[in-house]
């Protein structure tokens, strides 16, 4: 049987429901989300006169959940248009929508009895081929099916969204002993490939695989901290990034999640898993007890591990708890040596490896009781949660925004050497682990003939890892020799089938001299007949946030502006040499695409996006214009189409590229970058961050075998005097409307000046070169102004941008 989703229902409009409504939307789905009938009128709706029969009423409760969802920030939707594929209804009047549905999704109260009422009156409507799920946390799975009729028990499994289902990677899929593995392979396969998700199989046990293992993680370093009346302070410094943990750290994060929710779902735990040898830690310690009581749940309430506190001269200082006294107290100054000494062992690896290892200091300690009980753990809840490693791996680091997983952690440490350090820590080791180190196995993970695997406690052998047939690891690469060129900032690697990878490693990805030179050397290898096209594309944390712009306040400060102008002239001889390589070049942007990175994009032959990719010429924070092309392509892309149609007036696509750039606009999502010209319609967008690299080159492949062949010059569109003037008076309204300051009004000026291809007599069509020398005569204006100087600096000091 093949499935398809191509439509979806979603039952319960909360926090959660509306949420994965709104992600489904993303994904192109049509979906109908559905909530009860309110019982009795609002004073509102009394007002208004309206009866409990008014279909507004009737919609209320669906109406407001989807409307908290639309104003949601970050936003749940991925462009504003995706919710016109989102339907409103209740489970009275719309219910009969059920039936047309491919999947249908639960996520109502948490309580087993109205589950089963619903799944009831769903199994009397379904379509004998649809899907039902539920996505409870707490409710045994195969409970919530008891009673069904035989084909609905084999459509049915959990599947466990996190929360912000846009952005959250992990999506358990909990099947039941009915569930047919052909419809647990659809789902899985949806979800990873249009939903974008990290799919983990979890066994129907409480809290599934993330939330039971980060339960105790949290509760049992909850646990110590108090005991050992650790300041608050010093344990964020200690459990942020340095030990690959979100950035946050652990009491920043639990007072963003919610105190009451973190407690809670530990609490509830422990009265799940009466079996559980640890589930004692489960119980959240007095102090913490004691925040809940007082209200005090973090950053909903405004106070709870931290307080924000304004002292004397009004500056924003975070008190933290005192695990004695239970009140806040004035934040405390931490200087740990250890720090910087694990920062000097190198990869995140390294830095576990010696800080569990330092049990003479208090911070070592810390750490080794933050780590080693949760890898312990980890180990004894396998296979009761999970019958595979990598998948125990794999939540946690997509659930919990953890970069290695517990077994990934212990093979850093060494497993044998972890054994080691738990025993002498008084924690059981279960017997699997030192059977495979008994059998000569000494780690958890191995490669073999370029093929990662994992040891099977089920099978006492290594398995394959599961990867997607688009994968591609451009470390693995390197590290088989597949590295044809590199430098300090950037590397040309081959990526099979002719198809060549021009990849940025340089700090933040920032645009720098190196990258140019590689750039140059890349399209001379590309005429060469072995390569057939290229990818543009990294798999660092942010595709490029831009150009450096530390060098380029050297180099102004020191008057080297022939320099500079040389070096905006190769970069302008890259970027139009990209986009007219004879050979396709595609770019494969994702995360942050600021700046120079967006310029960079642009002048691909095509982009293949990531969803989740946030796009925008932001050069005007920091006093500049683009000065990579960036304003050239938008003349090109949205000012010259619109003006080749007779009679065209060029004010409102002059305005629209005008605010685009002077008003530093990111795109929140691939689809947002496109509505606002930084993709086409022909650029591709993949769910699916993790398989980037493949699809970008898929891309060139599918381009060659269509014969691919580069865009012809053309001339773009140059509005000249009458231009600028109409975009001068918008800025002359913005500054003396107090919108904008006189020296943004400046740079609103000479980026007008850009724009319109300088003050030419009459409108012209003129080459993309006119535009380009305009480019560079205003960035290097601005790289003269005293006031843009002082942005740069800004930015580097505070990483936000100055209003000078």
């Amino acid at each position: 049987m093949t499935y398809r989703i191509n439509r979806a229902v979603v039952i319960g409009s909360g926090t959660m429901g509306g949420g994965i409504a709104a992600h489904l939307a993303n994904a192109g789905i049509p979906t109908v989300l559905l909530d009860i009938v309110p019982g009795q009128l609002s004073a509102e709706e009394q007002a208004r006169g309206l009866t409990l029969e008014s279909p507004k009423v009737r919609n209320r409760i669906v109406q407001t959940g989807w409307d908290r969802v639309v104003k949601s920030s970050p936003p749940a939707l991925m462009t504003k248009s995706a919710a016109s594929l989102v339907t409103l209804g209740n489970l009275e009047d719309d219910f009969a929508v059920v039936s047309e549905a491919d999947w249908i999704i639960e996520v109502i109260i948490e309580k087993l009895e109205p589950k089963q009422q619903l799944m009831a009156r769903i199994d009397e409507v379904r379509r004998p081929n649809a899907i039902i799920s539920t996505n409870t946390s707490g409710i045994p799975v195969h409970k919530i099916a008891e009673g069904r009729s035989e084909s609905f028990k084999r459509h049915f499994l959990g599947t466990h969204f996190f929360n912000p289902p846009r952005y959250m990677k992990l999506l358990e899929l909990i099947p039941t002993p009915d569930t047919d593995p052909a419809v647990l392979a659809a789902v899985q396969a949806f979800a990873e490939q249009e939903l974008g998700k990290g799919v983990v199989i979890a066994k129907d046990t409480p809290n599934f695989v993330a939330n039971r293992i980060g339960s105790f993680s949290g509760a049992a370093a909850l646990q110590y901290i108090v005991n050992e009346n650790i300041p608050i302070e010093e344990v964020d410094a200690l459990s942020g990034t340095l030990i690959g943990r979100p950035k946050s750290g652990t009491f920043r994060l639990a007072d963003i999640v919610g105190i009451d929710v973190m407690v809670n779902v530990a609490h509830n735990l422990y009265s799940a898993v009466p079996d559980d040898e640890s589930r004692e830690y489960l119980l959240a310690p007095a102090p913490v007890q004691g925040l809940i009581e007082r209200g005090m749940l973090g950053q909903k309430t405004g106070t709870g591990f931290y307080k924000t506190v304004r002292s004397e001269g009004g500056k924003k200082e975070f008190w933290a708890l005192d695990w004695e006294t239970g009140e806040h107290r004035p934040p405390l100054a931490v200087d740990l040596p250890i720090i910087k000494q694990a920062k000097k062992q190198g990869d995140l690896g390294a830095r576990i490896k010696f800080l569990v290892q330092q049990t003479e200091d208090r911070s070592g300690r810390l750490v080794a009781n933050m780590i080693l009980p949760t890898l312990a753990y980890a180990a004894r809840r396998v296979p009761e949660i999970s019958d595979h490693l990598y998948d125990v791996d794999n939540a946690m680091r997509w659930g919990y925004g953890q970069e290695l997983g517990p077994f990934e952690t212990w093979d850093a440490i060494g497993v044998g050497d972890g054994v080691k350090l738990m025993r002498d820590h008084g924690l059981d080791v279960p017997a699997w682990v030192t059977n495979m180190l008994e059998a000569g196995n000494s780690s958890f993970y191995r490669t073999v003939d370029g093929v990662r695997q994992a040891f099977s406690p089920a099978t006492n052998t290594y398995e394959d890892v599961p990867v997607s047939p688009l994968h591609i690891s451009l470390d693995e690469l390197r590290a088989a020799g597949k590295e044809v060129a590199s430098n300090d900032s950037a590397s040309l690697l081959d990526l099979g089938d002719g198809v060549l990878c021009f990849e940025f490693h340089s700090k933040m990805n920032a645009l720098d001299s190196d990258i140019t030179e590689m750039g140059f050397k890349a399209l001379e290898l590309l005429k060469q007949d072995e390569w057939v096209g290229m990818v543009i594309g990294n798999q660092g944390k942010d595709f490029c946030i831009g150009a450096n712009i530390f060098m380029l306040l050297m180099a102004a400060q020191s008057d080297q502006f022939d320099q500079l102008e040389t070096m905006l002239e190769m970069n302008h001889k890259l970027m139009q040499s990209l986009r007219y390589s004879p050979k396709p070049i595609i770019t494969a942007p994702f995360g942050r695409v600021l700046g120079g990175g967006a310029e960079v994009t642009m002048h691909g032959s095509h982009v293949c996006a990531a969803a989740e990719t946030y796009m925008g010429l932001v050069e005007v924070g920091v006093g500049l214009i683009p000065g990579a092309g960036g304003v050239k392509e938008f003349v090109r892309r949205v000012i010259s189409p619109a003006m080749r149609a007779p009679d065209a007036d060029p004010t409102p696509y002059l305005q629209r590229v005008f605010e685009q750039i002077g008003m530093a606009k990111v795109g929140m999502s691939a689809f947002e970058a496109r509505e606002q010209g930084f993709l086409s319609d022909a650029d591709r967008i993949v769910m699916n961050g993790d398989d980037l690299i493949g699809h970008a080159k898929q891309f060139v492949l599918d381009l060659v075998a269509a014969g691919y062949r580069a865009p012809q010059r053309e001339k773009v569109y140059a509005a000249g005097a009458s231009g600028l003037a109409a975009m001068r008076v918008g800025v002359w309204m913005m500054q003396q409307g107090g919108y904008i300051s006189e020296y943004d009004a400046l740079i609103g000026n000479k980026l007008a000046y850009a724009i319109a291809g300088g003050d030419l007599s009459g409108p012209e069509w003129v080459d993309e070169e006119h535009i380009l020398a305009k480019e560079r005569e205003v960035f290097l204006e601005l790289c003269r102004e005293p006031k843009t100087m002082e942005r740069i600096m800004y930015m580097l000091q505070n990483n936000k941008p100055l209003r000078n």
